[in-house]
C-alpha cells in the first residue's frame, strides 16, 4: 500500500447503476483509489472494499438500487460498503437505514471517497455526508476509460429545467460545466493514454458554459483539434439546445461522428406542456429534418416517456403518430414512473399499469420497426468500426459504425481499440447486432 492510513484495504468491487455519467464518475473514483493502492478484486476475488453508485430515475431503478445494496452486504460480509450517486444523494436516510452501509456520500462527494475511507477507519461508525441540492454547486472533473475502448469525458452536471416528473436538479443541484481549458486538456490525456473515442457526457450538456461564460459549440470546435482523438459522440442533448450550428458543425468534422441522441419524451404538444418541456413537436421535427438533410446516414437516438400523469388514450395516439412519422433510427422508451416531491404528481389524469405496459410494447415494435430500416440501408454497404475486446466466447468481437450500429465480426484479439473497415452483411436475430466481415 502506498498510503499507510488506508493499510489492509487493497481491491475494491464497484457496482454502477444508471447514466454513462454515473460510469465515468466510477472510473473516476477506481482510479484515485488505485492511485492510492486499492485495486479492482479479480473475479472470484473477495473485495476489501464495495462501491454502489446509484440511480434514482425510475421507482424501478431505485429498487435495483436496493436490491444492489443488499447484495453487496449478503455477499461480502467483511466489506466495507461505500453507497453514492443519485438514490444516495435523494434518499440518504434510506440508505443509511440498510444494514451493512458503512459509507453515504452525495453526487457531489465522489471526488472525495478517500477521505471519507481514512475518515470511516478512524471512527469505526456510519459515515453519511449529502449536501442539500442547492449546496451542490462544485463541478468535479471526471475523464475515464470505460470497460471496452471509449473515454466518457464529463462536461456538464446539473440541470435549471426542472420538468415536472423529473427528480435530477434535486440529485444533481443547478447547471455547472468544466472550463473549455480544462476539458481539452483531459482529452489530451486520453489520446496520450491510447484512447480513440471519447464520449461527451453531463446532465444537459447543451446548457455548457452557463457558469464559465462559454459556449457549447465552442468546446466542440476546440476539441475537435486535439490531436490522437479519431471520434467523438455527443450523448443525450436537448432538441432546444442543438442548434444549427452544431449539426453544421459535426456534418463537416471528421472527428464528430453522425450520431445524435435528442430526448423528445412525448410527441403530444399538450403532454410536453404539462411535462414543462422547452420545445414543442414543431421545433423537434425541424432538428431530424435539419440532421437528415446535412447528414443522411446519422444516427438519431430518441427518449420517450410513455403513460405520464395526463396521458389520455387520444394524446398518446397524437404521440404515437408524431413519432411514428419521424426519420429516427431507434426509441428509448420508458415507462413513466411516479417520483415523490415532483410536480406531475399534481396532475389529475393517471395512466393504469395495464394501458402504460401497452402503449410501452407498441411503442417498441415501433422502435424495432425503425431501427431494421435505418440499418437495411447500409447493408453491403463499407463502414468503419472501433473494434472491441472479444466476448466471453471467444469467437466474436463487436464495435460501432461511426454511424452508431453496433457490429459483430469474427474475432481477431488484435483488433481490440483499432478502428477497421467492414462490409455489412446482414441484420442479426436481435435487429441490434449486424454481422459484418473485415475488409
Amino acid at each position: 500500500m502506498t498510503d499507510k492510513s488506508i493499510s489492509g484495504l487493497y481491491t475494491v468491487q464497484f457496482h454502477t447503476l444508471g447514466c454513462k455519467l454515473n460510469f465515468s464518475e466510477s472510473a473516476t473514483m477506481e482510479r484515485l483509489l488505485a492511485e492510492h493502492g486499492i485495486r479492482r478484486a479479480a473475479k472470484g476475488e473477495e473485495p476489501d472494499i464495495c462501491v454502489v453508485n446509484t440511480c434514482s430515475v425510475t421507482e424501478l431503478a431505485d429498487k435495483k438500487c436496493r436490491q444492489a445494496i443488499r447484495k453487496l452486504v449478503s455477499s461480502h460480509p467483511g466489506a466495507l460498503v461505500i453507497v453514492t450517486g443519485c438514490y444516495a444523494q435523494l434518499k440518504s436516510g434510506d440508505v443509511a437505514g440498510i444494514d451493512g452501509v458503512d459509507i453515504v456520500m452525495g453526487n457531489d462527494k465522489k471526488n472525495e471517497i478517500i477521505d471519507h475511507i481514512e475518515r470511516w477507519k478512524r471512527e469505526r461508525s456510519l459515515q453519511v455526508d449529502v449536501n442539500g441540492f442547492k449546496e451542490l454547486r462544485a463541478f468535479s472533473p471526471s475523464c475515464s476509460r470505460g470497460d471496452r475502448t471509449r473515454y466518457f469525458l464529463k462536461v456538464q452536471d446539473g440541470c435549471d429545467y426542472f420538468c415536472t416528473y423529473c427528480t435530477i436538479p434535486f440529485a444533481r443541484g443547478r447547471s455547472r460545466s468544466g472550463t473549455i481549458s480544462s476539458l481539452v486538456g483531459q482529452a489530451r490525456e486520453a489520446a496520450a493514454e491510447g484512447g480513440k473515442e471519447i464520449v461527451i457526457t453531463g446532465v444537459n450538456i447543451g446548457d455548457f458554459g452557463k457558469n464559465t461564460g462559454e459556449r457549447f459549440i465552442d468546446l466542440v470546435k476546440a476539441l475537435d483539434a486535439v490531436d490522437g482523438i479519431e471520434r467523438y459522440r455527443i450523448s443525450s442533448i436537448e432538441p432546444d439546445l442543438l442548434d444549427d450550428e452544431i449539426i453544421d458543425f459535426v456534418a463537416g468534422s471528421r472527428r464528430f461522428m453522425p450520431h445524435f441522441h435528442i430526448p423528445l419524451q412525448s410527441g403530444s404538444d399538450e403532454v410536453l406542456k404539462l411535462m414543462h418541456r422547452h420545445y414543442d413537436t414543431a421545433l423537434y421535427a425541424r432538428k431530424i429534418d435539419k440532421i437528415r438533410t446535412v447528414i443522411p446516414d446519422a444516427f438519431v437516438g430518441v427518449d420517450l416517456i410513455v403513460g405520464a400523469r395526463g396521458e389520455t388514450g387520444e394524446l398518446f395516439e397524437q404521440s404515437y403518430r408524431f413519432v411514428e412519422s419521424l426519420d429516427v433510427s431507434r426509441l428509448h422508451v420508458f415507462p413513466y414512473s411516479e417520483r415523490p416531491g415532483t410536480v406531475a404528481l399534481r396532475i389529475e389524469h393517471v395512466v393504469d399499469k395495464h394501458e402504460k405496459d401497452e402503449r410501452v410494447a407498441r411503442m417498441l415494435r415501433l422502435s424495432d420497426d425503425k431501427l431494421r430500416r435505418f440499418t437495411s440501408r447500409f447493408i453491403g454497404t463499407r463502414r468503419p468500426v472501433l473494434m472491441e475486446h472479444s466476448v466471453k466466447d471467444g469467437k466474436t468481437m463487436h464495435g460501432f459504425t461511426d454511424n452508431y450500429l453496433r457490429v459483430e465480426v469474427p474475432c481477431d484479439d488484435s483488433l481490440a481499440n483499432k478502428i477497421v473497415d467492414v462490409r455489412l452483411e446482414s441484420i442479426g436475430d436481435d435487429v441490434e447486432t449486424v454481422k459484418a466481415t473485415i475488409i
